[in-house]
Parts: C-alpha cells; sequence; structure tokens
C-alpha cells in the first residue's frame, strides 16, 4: 500500500582524474546518443553539446538527469565513458527515496502520510519511528551556485533503511469497499461517507474507505470513521436495549404499544417513521421495525425514575472510553452524565434512539463486533508485524476491551434482533439465500448549529452496521453515509446496499464461508456451476477447494479453457501465441487483461463480468501498441 522506491539524480565529473581526452572525443558522440535514446528529453546533438561545453568550463557536478529510476540507473553505468565508474568516467550517482502508493487512493488516508513541515497522518505517522531508519553521513563540499558536491570519504556511513509494517489490510476487499462506496455517494449526490470491514475474532480492519465531495469528486482527504463522531441515530438502540436486558428489567418477549406512532415526553414528541405506528408489539419487533416510541417507552419505563443505572450500564459497556487505535485523530465518544449541565427530562428517551449521545462509525463497529464475537470486545487492529529485511520482529497481537460486554443470554437475544432486522425488519431488502446478514439501520438528524433544521431542510445521516454470517460471524461492517441529498435517505436504501454488495463480493471469495458441493443435497443440484476461463492452477485449486468433480485435460499450457458439465467438468488448453492475438473470450476481465497487456497490447475494457466480444480476432498478428476493446457482462 505504501513503499519507499530510490530515485536517482545523475552527475557528471568532466575533470575526473582518469578521463583523459582521448577517451572523452572518442566516446562523446556514443554518450549522447546513448543519453538522447534512454530519456529522449533532448537530442543526441543537445546531449553532446552539454558535455562538450561541461569539459571546456572543467564542470565538476554537472547534471545529467533527475528521478532516475533503478533500471534505468542499469542501463547508465553501462554507456560509453560513464562505464568506466566515478574516477576514470566521472559518473556520479545520488540516492534519494521517495514515498510511492502503488494503488494510489485506496485506504490513502488510513495509510497516511510521514512528511517534513507537516503533521504526520495515518499509519505512516503512527509508526514513523519504525519507518524511518537512520540518516547517514557523508562529506560534502559546497561548490560554485550554493551547490553541495559529496566527497570520497572512507569514514562515510551509510544510511539505515527502516522497518516494514505489514497493515491488516485486503487490497481486494478494499478495492470493493471502496468502488461500492463511491458508487452510492455519487448515486445519492452525498456529502461524504465511510466504510470499514473488520474481522469478528481480531478486529483486523480488512477494508476502510473513507471520501469526501470536493468538486465534482470523491476523494480520501479526512478519516471519518476514526475522527468523526456523530448522533448516531437507530444503530444505537442495540446498545440501549442490551443496557435495559442486563439490568434485568425487559425482555424482547415484552410487549410494548407504539401507540399511533407518537408519545409525549413532557414537551416534545417522539415520533416513528411509519405514519399511524404499529399498535401492540414485542419488544423484538420494535427493534426490528427501528420504533423510536417503543424503544424510548421500553427505557423510560425502565429507567425513568434512575437516568443514572442506564449510563452506568452504557460505561460498563466502555462505549465512553476512546478504542485507542494506533491512528492519530480519534474522536472522544459522548455518552451524557446526569450529572451534566445538558442532561434535561427529555435526555434519557431520546438518548435510547442515538440522540444527544456521539460516536465515530468505528466505536459504534466495534460494539457490534463485539456481539458478533460471543460478547468479547476487541481493538481494531490496523498492522499485524513489523518486519526488518524480511524477518518479523514484532507481532501484533489482538488487544482484548471488555471479555464480555453482555451475558451470553443477553447476548443471544441481541443476535435475535440483529438478524430480525433482516429477515423481517427495515432491512429485508438485504437478505439472500446464500448466507444471513445481522445487523441495524440507522437513519438520524444531523444536528446544525441552529438544530436539526437549516432554513426549510433536514440532512440526514444513513447508515447500516453489521456483521455475517449471521450464524457463524467471520466479518463485521459499517456503512456511514452523511447528507445524501436526493430525497432518499434512511439507511436501507443509501447505506444498506452498500453492506451488501461488499458482503457480497467478501462472501464469494471467501472459500471458507462456503459449503463444499459435496454437502448440497442432489435435489439442489441442477447443474455444476460454471467457470470462467483463465489460469488452469486457479481453476483447479477452486475446483479442489470447493470439491468440484473435474478432469484436467490440460498438461501443455498456463492457460485453460473449461466446458462444465452436468457431473464433472473439464479443464481443456488454451494456446497463447506470441505475436499473434490471442482469444479471451470467455475469461475473466483480470486475466484477459493480463494476457494482452503482457503481449503488448493496449486494452480498453466495458462492463463487469465475463469477456464476451473483443474488437480483434484472434489469431491476428498483433501490431505495435496494438489496442483492444473487451465488452464484458
Amino acid at each position: 500500500l505504501a513503499t519507499s522506491i530510490p530515485v536517482y539524480e545523475i552527475r557528471w565529473d568532466s575533470r575526473a582524474d582518469g578521463l583523459s581526452d582521448k577517451i572523452f572525443k572518442k566516446e562523446v558522440d556514443s554518450l549522447a546518443v546513448a543519453l538522447s535514446g534512454l530519456f529522449q528529453d533532448r537530442s543526441k546533438f543537445e546531449y553532446k553539446k552539454m558535455l562538450v561545453k561541461a569539459r571546456n568550463s572543467g564542470n565538476r557536478y554537472l547534471l545529467i538527469k533527475s528521478n532516475v529510476s533503478y533500471t534505468q540507473l542499469k542501463q547508465v553505468k553501462k554507456f560509453p565513458i560513464f562505464r568506466n565508474g566515478r574516477y576514470k568516467g566521472g559518473l556520479i550517482i545520488v540516492q534519494k527515496n521517495i514515498r510511492k502508493k502503488p494503488f494510489k487512493i485506496l485506504a490513502s488516508r488510513t495509510i497516511g502520510y510521514d512528511k517534513d513541515y507537516s503533521k504526520p497522518v495515518g499509519l505512516e505517522g503512527a509508526y514513523r519511528s519504525f519507518l524511518r531508519g537512520n540518516d547517514g553521513k557523508q562529506l560534502m563540499k559546497k561548490i560554485a551556485g550554493g551547490i553541495w558536491m559529496p566527497l570520497d570519504d572512507k569514514e562515510a556511513i551509510d544510511p539505515e533503511d527502516g522497518y516494514d509494517i505489514v497493515s491488516t489490510i485486503d487490497v481486494d476487499m478494499q478495492d470493493v469497499a471502496e468502488q461500492s462506496l463511491l458508487k452510492q455517494l455519487e448515486k445519492h449526490e452525498a456529502d461524504h461517507g465511510t466504510v470499514v470491514l473488520m474481522e469478528v475474532a481480531t478486529g483486523e480492519v480488512k477494508a476502510i474507505a473513507n471520501l469526501t465531495r470536493k468538486g465534482d469528486k470523491y476523494v480520501e482527504s479526512f478519516n471519518y470513521a476514526i475522527g468523526e463522531s456523530t448522533e448516531p441515530g437507530s444503530t444505537f438502540k442495540l446498545m440501549s436495549l442490551i443496557a435495559a436486558m442486563e439490568d434485568g428489567l425487559v425482555d424482547i418477549t415484552d410487549s410494548v404499544d407504539t401507540e399511533n406512532g407518537t408519545t409525549r415526553f413532557y414537551d416534545r414528541i417522539m415520533r416513528d417513521s411509519h405514519i399511524g405506528g404499529y399498535g401492540k408489539i414485542s419488544v423484538k419487533r420494535a427493534f426490528e421495525v427501528s420504533s423510536n416510541v417503543g424503544v424510548s417507552k421500553v427505557i423510560y419505563r425502565s429507567y425513568g425514575k434512575n437516568p443514572q443505572a442506564f449510563i452506568d450500564r452504557l460505561y460498563k459497556m466502555n462505549l465512553h472510553k476512546k478504542l485507542g487505535v494506533e491512528i492519530a485523530g480519534e474522536a472522544q465518544p459522548k455518552i451524557k452524565n446526569t450529572r451534566d449541565k445538558g442532561w434535561s427530562g427529555v435526555t434519557l428517551p431520546w438518548m435510547s434512539i442515538g440522540y444527544e449521545v456521539r460516536l465515530t462509525p468505528l466505536q459504534i463497529l466495534t460494539f457490534y463486533n463485539a456481539i458478533a464475537n460471543n460478547g468479547k470486545m476487541v481493538k481494531p487492529k490496523f498492522v499485524k508485524e513489523i518486519r526488518r529485511r524480511g524477518e518479523t520482529v514484532k507481532k501484533i497481537e489482538t488487544d482484548v476491551i471488555n471479555p464480555s460486554v453482555c451475558s451470553q443470554t443477553t447476548l443471544q437475544k441481541a443476535r435475535l434482533m440483529l438478524e430480525g432486522v433482516v429477515e423481517n425488519g427495515t432491512a429485508r431488502n438485504l437478505k439472500n439465500p446464500l448466507y444471513k446478514i445481522a445487523g441495524k439501520t440507522g437513519t438520524a438528524q444531523i444536528a446544525a448549529k441552529t438544530g436539526y433544521k437549516s432554513g426549510d431542510k433536514v440532512k440526514y445521516q444513513a447508515s447500516f452496521v453489521g456483521y455475517f454470517p449471521a450464524e457463524n460471524p467471520k466479518y463485521s461492517c459499517i456503512v456511514v453515509v452523511n447528507s445524501p441529498s436526493k430525497d432518499v435517505y434512511y439507511g436501507n436504501l443509501v447505506a444498506g446496499p452498500i453492506f451488501k454488495e461488499i458482503a457480497d463480493k467478501v462472501y464469494y471469495r471467501s472459500f471458507d464461508l462456503h459449503k463444499d458441493i459435496s454437502q448440497v443435497p442432489l435435489a439442489e443440484k441442477k447443474s455444476l456451476p460454471p467457470a470462467k476461463d483463465g489460469n488452469k492452477h486457479d481453476l483447479i485449486k477452486i475446483y479442489e477447494t470447493l470439491h468440484v468433480p473435474y478432469e484436467n485435460k490440460n498438461t501443455s499450457t498456463e492457460w485453460a479453457v473449461v466446458v462444465t458439465g452436468v457431473d464433472s467438468a473439464e479443464v481443456l488448453p488454451r494456446k497463447i501465441k506470441p505475436g499473434l492475438m490471442p482469444n479471451v473470450v470467455g475469461m475473466g476481465a483480470e486475466d484477459a487483461v493480463y494476457i494482452l497487456e503482457n503481449l503488448g497490447c493496449i486494452v480498453e475494457m466495458e462492463g463487469k463480468g465475463t469477456v464476451k466480444k473483443q474488437s480483434v480476432l484472434p489469431g491476428t498478428k498483433i501490431k505495435l501498441h496494438q489496442k483492444v476493446k473487451i465488452e464484458l457482462s
């Protein structure tokens, strides 16, 4: 995700002791041709003129080229004159390191940076003492123009490389999260949004995306998952009901009257989004349909006479404390206390539904992850280990914040409620036949300085947080979208589809979450699952992992065609000949692009899925920089 890449400055000492006039005159033309051919920034005549001028003027530190790659440097060392080294050819090489992010925007804010004269950000900032290494020492001489030239120095100390840190981020999952979030932000013209995907047992953050709108684009400029604390709305209802269940004040089978969808607490009206209310329903059902009236009445009748007991229970669940993640900038959670100046008679009911409290997305996810993790709350982890020269010097262990946020009895009831939200409640649109999702929708009004209205408009925050597969949770995830602006703002419609797309794609690529095909009853098997053509070894690995019967008839090539039958699949050879356009129809995008680009083609891609059409016929002789369009569906 981030690495230090050496770049080089090529300079020339035109009066090197071992460089004679005879050698210079004999080889300067060849050197000029070589430099022009490699860098293509000057003609051979311009390079020769520059070299001759430097020789005549006695320039001992002529800049030939900056930002030279290592590959280019290896070629430069073989050029006429330069191949004689520093003392006989005058070649001076100055190495510099630059920090690169090969995957560009992916997890950019979380990876962060450590720059001089700027506050360190993200993992680069958190682990700067490990990453930076130690500076070397080199004797330098100041020459004309204020330039410092390195001298031969037997006492020089080479710089020492820093350590490597191994992030928990999974690049494929990160790409899925970022693209899914971007698509919904653009669709709803939202201000910003965040996604975090976490491994339940370890707390390893597998993906974290933070996008904010800048003009007509979305960029990573702030880590909302860690740094933005907001009123969460309905996702806080889980914490409220767990508190009441832990204190023995309510059960999910108890009934509550949601009346006509409104109820009064002192001078304020509590409303449900569902006009007309739900009448008398169970506490579990009130949670599933996200009834503000139902949940607030349950909490008020449980703690109305002693609201501090509610706060104390929330504190026991660690909701008032920072997580203490290594990345700087975590916002302080705010759980009001009855002794606080702002406490009033309506604070308790409004707190119960996620107002007058403030939490970051990562803090909310950590609590839900604890429910998925049999009650054990673990700190989100961004780094697996620290390495030096390929050897592990420190493993980052999972840090347990709270071994049990609630009893097992309460835990099982909480999980039933969360499953019910997707099976029968506000997130029914996330159901699928392959695996179960458990979670909670959230739709919260965003407070401004003047209240929840800005003029006639109300801004909303849409969210969904949960885990999957529900029966044996492997991953937890939260999605928060701030200020969708197309009159669609409910959590199930704005944030839910992002969660589902991420969960679906993670599920499909995680073989350990799938049933063996051999365990599927014969009545359910209509045919074997189809497979894309592609790399032979990848296909065979998939078949063997899923116990799909197959026959390998490809003993000669790396690439394969698959013929899927009713009872077994055949893996046949697909030949790729150098210089000839291959047939990539039937392949996935990744394999098709890999093959075509390695044959020197420039690929244009349209659609998603499997290649259905290619613009250049197979067997056609490939031209230099051949352009090929592939269509996928």
